[in-house]
């Protein structure tokens, strides 16, 4: 993930980043709110997840009842499987437990389950969670986890960034929902964007694109260039930004169609002085398309095809806009875009074959990878 927060995170050897229990309770909520039984009769995975630490396994294991599981399954990885190790030190949820075990807590993953009143209070909540030690380290990709993976419903977390596209092609195996967050980026992911189009996954109810708070560990280093908020409520955090939710859950926000201008509305009236006062919208070079910098400057009377940044595809309605494909390298190049000419490359040395660009007084511009769309047409 190109971020300097986490690439320092790592040269620390601090790579342990915790969504935090309103953002979790935000985004279900916009599923409930579509579908109030949509976890309910479901077993429910968390892997990648540790109960000490994580708000994942909170949130569901206290809303068990309300959210009418049948089943709650949660895994973690063990402390010295981890890339970046940090000293160990075993809570006393651990240590009263008759079956703790010192070593097999350094070498061995957990799986922690709920689904029954454990302790006769007539309730089911986290009081009711047992554990056991895996009998391997708790990597998704093992046979132990890969087996949990295909007894669930919906799988839900935070994977590590470092191994997101694997994640999702881990998912991808089964037929499996999920909720997961990932980096804004990875929709330009070879092995990502063909599922985005094909609607086989979308974007999550909520809008980080101004980026998301983790927790993080008390010795967490920040890099200097960091100039945003170190602690919430007292828990110490990060900003990343461009972090979103991918599921294959339906919510209601992804079926709301934008509202749209027409063209002489948006040269009239946008708010962005790119298009204000213009009297066409920019067409490229390369490909039969028009340059939209912004997806709320989207014309409604414009038919063809147009190129957006991936932003848009947090407010993508699939009723309203067909994806046509991303500009973008081996990408670019099986839509069609057609070569530039050698000598624009001495203007540009930043021009990629496969990418878009148009020209601007005589200057090749390339925006940054745009998503191509057109309108749908309505029956």
């Amino acid at each position: 993930m190109a971020n300097t927060n986490l690439a320092n995170a790592k040269t620390a050897k601090n790579d342990e980043f915790y969504t935090q229990y309103p953002d979790i309770q935000k985004e279900i909520n916009a599923y409930l709110d579509y579908d109030p039984n949509v976890f309910r009769g479901k077993t429910v995975l968390l892997p990648c997840d540790d109960p000490e630490w994580s708000n994942f396994t909170k949130f569901f294991a206290q809303n068990f009842e309300l959210l009418g599981l049948k089943k709650l399954i949660s895994t973690s990885y063990a402390p010295e499987s981890k890339k970046y190790k940090l000293p160990y030190q075993p809570t006393l949820f651990e240590t009263e437990q008759p079956q703790f075990d010192a070593d097999k807590s350094k070498t061995h993953g957990k799986i922690f389950v709920l689904e029954r009143d454990v302790t006769g209070d007539n309730r089911i909540n986290i009081e009711d969670l047992q554990w056991q030690y895996l009998e391997g380290d708790g990597d998704f990709r093992s046979k132990e986890i890969r087996k949990l993976r295909d007894e669930a419903d919906i799988i839900v977390t935070n994977p590590p960034f470092s191994l997101f596209r694997e994640f999702v092609l881990w998912l991808m195996e089964t037929h499996k929902q999920f909720i997961i967050i990932g980096n804004m980026n990875a929709v330009t992911y070879k092995e990502i964007f063909p599922l985005i189009k094909n609607n086989v996954i979308w974007l999550g109810a909520t809008n980080f694109n101004t980026g998301m708070y983790f927790r993080v560990p008390e010795d967490f280093v920040y890099a200097p260039s960091y100039k945003f908020e170190t602690e919430q409520d007292g828990v110490k955090v990060n900003r990343v930004p461009g972090c979103c939710w991918f599921t294959n859950i339906d919510h209601g926000r992804r079926h709301h169609p934008l509202r749209l201008m027409t063209m002489a509305e948006n040269f009239k009236h946008s708010k962005h002085k790119e298009i204000r006062g213009r009297k066409n919208y920019i067409h490229y070079e390369n490909y039969d398309a028009i340059e939209i910098p912004y997806t709320d400057a989207i014309p409604s009377d414009y038919d063809g095809a147009m190129g957006l940044p991936k932003s848009f595809l947090d407010k993508y309605c699939p009723e309203q806009f067909e994806i046509i494909g991303i500009a973008e390298g081996d990408s670019g190049k099986e839509l069609g875009l057609k070569p530039f000419p050698p000598e624009l490359k001495k203007l540009n040395p930043s021009l990629r074959q496969g990418q878009l660009y148009y020209m601007e007084d005589g200057y090749p511009v390339k925006p940054y990878a745009r998503i191509l769309i057109r309108k749908k047409q309505q029956a």
